[in-house]
């Protein structure tokens, strides 16, 4: 198969990662931080690995700010519901998915306000100047996403987490589809938030996300329970990560993710997005000068874009060119892509989009024969 979904998550995974999943499952079991045996103490030595490792690849505080989730919708849910409260004021892009605008709208029914900034595909600083305008007295959070699951716009997030700072406002980052391979620094990033998906970018298995917290400003929590840790009280521990981990972690999802970060900083984030970026880079150019097909940004260009693109057939549903890509063994994606509002902003909400998304094993050979079988598909895309 050619796999050019990756932005829903990636496959292949690095070869090592099912052998370290099944190691996990046989000679690391037990439940981590529950028990002082061998066994034991291996699998809560194999979390904290993972913690430490996350650390030092998005240059968190320290190792406790780092937080395992069930999902990044998990981690973005902890932090909107987390922060904010009847009264306050929200700050989101035109630009979200629904891991960000379901809970802010369940939020807006508890006396939750929010204002939607305008994101400009190629221009930063309209795109700050719009968020600039949606903030009130009592905005409390800005939470955007990093860059566009639908279409791969890549917003500010350097320029807006300043804007945050200097109005002593909140900021939290959606990097589902930036975390991997745009650069993630919190040592000059001004964010107090990072959600993201272990499944993605960086090369792990579902099941899994982080939540990196970057901030002394305290969160309540949605979830309590068992953290193997003060258990002798009937509340929740105020002190990370113990706050937010409550119950089993998911060990070898975790295992799997360190193997995954160790992946990339063996390559690179750096070479495996301009790998990426060329790739597509390259099908724009291609799908550009085909009949019937319709593109909805600018060329891809590292600064302002991640490495997806959306597109479209005259006269062919989206969902139809995917079923037909899939049973010639070439893996895309169509429909809304679970980001409604990003489809309204660009008048695809009715047809959605056929979504292509590389990964560091995405060859060239490969994307030529995507182009071959697309053509061979659907006669109205002709060069």
């Amino acid at each position: 198969m050619i796999y050019l979904d990756n932005a829903a998550t990636t496959w292949p995974k690095p070869r090592e990662t099912a052998q370290v999943v099944a190691d996990t499952i046989l000679r690391r079991g037990a439940n981590p931080g529950r028990g002082s045996y061998p066994m034991a103490r291996r699998a809560t030595e194999t979390v904290y690995e993972c913690r430490r490792r996350a650390c030092e690849f998005f240059g968190a505080s320290s190792p406790e700010s780092v937080i395992f989730t069930p999902s990044c919708t998990v981690a973005v849910n902890m932090v909107l519901k987390g922060v904010l409260g009847a009264g306050d004021h929200v700050i989101i892009s035109d630009m979200e998915h629904n891991a960000v605008t379901r809970p802010v709208r369940q939020l807006s029914k508890r006396g939750v306000t929010f204002s939607t900034a305008k994101v400009v595909e190629c221009d930063p600083e309209a795109t700050l100047a719009s968020f600039r305008r949606q903030i009130r007295p009592n905005t409390k959070l800005i939470f955007c996403t990093h860059a566009s699951n639908v279409f791969g716009i890549r917003l500010p997030v350097e320029a807006i987490g300043e804007l945050a700072a200097r109005h002593h406002i909140l900021f939290g980052i959606d990097c589902a589809q930036s975390a991997g391979t745009m650069p993630l620094d919190l040592r000059t990033l001004h964010a107090d938030f990072l959600c993201m998906p272990a499944h993605k970018g960086l090369y792990g298995t579902m099941g899994l996300g982080l939540l990196i917290v970057n901030t002394h400003t305290p969160l309540q929590t949605v979830i309590e329970g068992g953290t193997g840790s003060l258990s002798g009280l009937n509340t929740q521990p105020d002190f990370l990560p113990d706050r937010f981990e409550s119950g089993t972690l998911n060990l070898p999802g975790i295992a799997a993710l360190d193997t995954g970060l160790r992946f990339l900083q063996k390559l690179g984030r750096e070479t495996v997005a301009a790998h990426e970026m060329s790739l597509m880079q390259a099908a724009y150019d291609t799908l550009s000068a085909l009949t019937g097909c319709r593109l909805y940004t600018a060329r891809p260009q590292s600064g302002f874009h991640v490495p997806l693109l959306s597109f479209s057939l005259d006269g062919i549903p989206s969902d139809e060119v995917a079923h037909r890509m899939g049973e010639r063994d070439i893996a895309v994606r169509g429909g809304l892509h679970c980001a409604g509002e990003a489809h309204r902003k660009f008048g695809t909400e009715k047809t959605g989009t056929v979504r292509i998304c590389p990964s560091a094993f995405t060859s060239q050979d490969e994307m030529a024969q995507f182009f071959q079988v697309l053509q061979e598909e659907f006669p109205v895309c002709r060069a």
